[in-house]
């Protein structure tokens, strides 16, 4: 049974909070129901984005880029912002849970390498910081 939900935010929801949701699945499992949206969403993953997650074992089966409309922000204990934008005012006065702001560098026309770096910023993000903030929110 999932306790937590937890929503990645970037810009294009095309590479970085993509990764952390399908990051946050792999580790936390049935714990916790994580999403991802973009501010001003691409519309498609980027092919790099799935081929660095795919080279860790991580499953890419489901993630699609979407804008934060497609989000019931009032269901969510979490939104992480992984960018340099302000969420706050673009978050429903609704919103019950706990915003954390943690830029993440967004390797979009960026190198494979890029891609690589921000998948393992995000690995420690999710296994070192997040961990128990996720798992305590749902409490």
């Amino acid at each position: 049974m999932r306790t937590s939900k937890v929503v990645f935010i970037c810009l294009g929801n095309s590479c970085r909070s993509i990764m952390a949701e399908a990051l946050a699945r792999h580790y936390f499992r049935e714990k916790v129901a994580a999403a991802s949206a973009g501010i001003s969403p691409l519309g498609f993953v980027v092919p790099q984005t799935l081929e660095v997650l795919a080279e860790i074992g991580v499953s890419t089966a489901g993630l699609r880029s979407k804008g934060m409309e497609e989000i019931d922000f009032r269901a969510c204990h979490l939104v992480v912002n992984l960018t340099d934008y302000p969420l706050k005012n673009l978050l429903p006065f609704t919103f019950p849970g706990r915003l954390l702001h943690w830029p993440v560098f967004d390797p979009y026309g960026g190198l494979l390498d890029d891609y690589r770096r921000t998948r393992d910023s995000l690995h420690r993000l999710i296994t070192q910081e997040i961990d128990a903030a996720i798992l305590s929110a749902g409490s």
